[in-house]
């Protein structure tokens, strides 16, 4: 019984991760106004930005470098949710585009593209001898699922908290740095302003569109890096074109559950995490199976309802969120 506990929190972890990547830059990005539905379509981009740098590493050396086996994919991740971060700002901060509808094309846009790219890889190493219907990046998933040397020697506490990779790590620090930076600094405190009044934020001298193209971009990159989790860490390496399912979409939820506090968010990931694959634990039908499946976001409709009754303004969205800001209405 014990083992089986062990082995399902381990699980949920690496599960919730990729939704703690996403609802942490989802909610840098909500802070300063903007809500970006784009954020599955980012995560979409990262993942297969980072299967593309680490395919080309990969076939362009004869004996791989393991620094540059984890960088490579990191980098190339960031920089294609960079871009697709910077499509979205353009659109929405700059063209004054209507920000659900730029989200959604954005998010159509950035599975297709993955879809396309990913299936051209997999074309390719047919075309090397290859018969795999998928690509397989098996030697660098092992870079980036290496775990603390000192992980088995620990029982249980090493199984539990130390025994994963360095990106599941990561992504807890980044959730206690977005929500030190937001809650005190004065970087934050803009950021903040920004979110809840554009109009008052710009007459005190705060530069409103520099904000939001930095907390957009900065949340897509960490947003991106879920993508790069799920492929090079859950999925071992192994990119299949449509294989990243709704966790996406999930993570945007998971924000409203964490009520747009990183910290908060942690935990709501973890717990989505298990909840996502608790039916493989409960000795249900499978006919059932969809009645546990859906925990997740029934969860999520709960809070809402229940932060709405409570009406409290720290469980409140930023008061701008969804809305473009026309400085000459100020």
């Amino acid at each position: 019984m014990f083992p089986t506990i062990i082995q399902f929190i381990q699980r949920a972890i690496l599960q919730g991760t990729t939704l703690l990547y996403g609802s942490t830059g989802e909610i840098i990005t909500e802070k300063s106004g903007h809500l970006n539905l784009g954020i599955p379509g980012i995560m979409y981009i990262g993942a297969i930005s980072g299967v593309i740098g680490g395919f080309m590493y990969k076939q362009s050396v004869a004996q791989m470098n393991t620094v540059l086996a984890l960088l490579i994919p990191l980098f190339s991740c960031l920089l294609g949710s960079l871009l697709a971060s910077l499509i979205y700002c353009f659109l929405t901060v700059t063209l004054h585009a209507n920000q659900n509808v730029t989200g959604l094309a954005l998010t159509t846009f950035g599975v297709g593209l993955g879809n396309f790219f990913g299936g051209s890889l997999i074309k390719l190493s047919q075309n090397m001898g290859s018969t795999a219907t998928s690509i397989a990046l098996t030697p660098i998933a092992k870079v980036y699922k290496t775990k603390l040397p000192f992980a088995d020697k620990l029982g249980w506490f090493g199984d539990i908290f130390l025994s994963y990779g360095f990106m599941v790590y990561l992504a807890v620090i980044l959730a206690v740095v977005a929500a030190l930076v937001l809650n005190k600094t004065r970087v934050g405190l803009h950021l903040r302003a920004v979110g809840e009044n554009p109009a008052t934020a710009d007459a005190a001298g705060v530069p409103v569109a520099r904000y939001r193209y930095l907390a957009t971009c900065i949340g897509g990159m960490v947003a991106g890096m879920g993508g790069l989790y799920y492929i090079m860490d859950y999925t071992n390496g192994i990119w299949s074109n449509n294989g990243f399912g709704d966790r996406g979409w999930l993570a945007i939820a998971l924000v409203i559950f964490a009520i747009w506090r990183p910290l908060r968010g942690i935990l709501g990931s973890y717990l989505f995490g298990a909840l996502y694959i608790l039916f493989l634990y409960v000795p249900v039908s499978m006919d059932k199976q969809p009645l546990l499946q859906m925990l997740p976001y029934v969860v999520t409709i709960v809070v809402l309802i229940f932060t709405s009754i409570r009406s409290k303004k720290e469980s409140q969205p930023p008061a701008g969120l969804g809305l473009n800001y026309y400085r000459e209405e100020r």
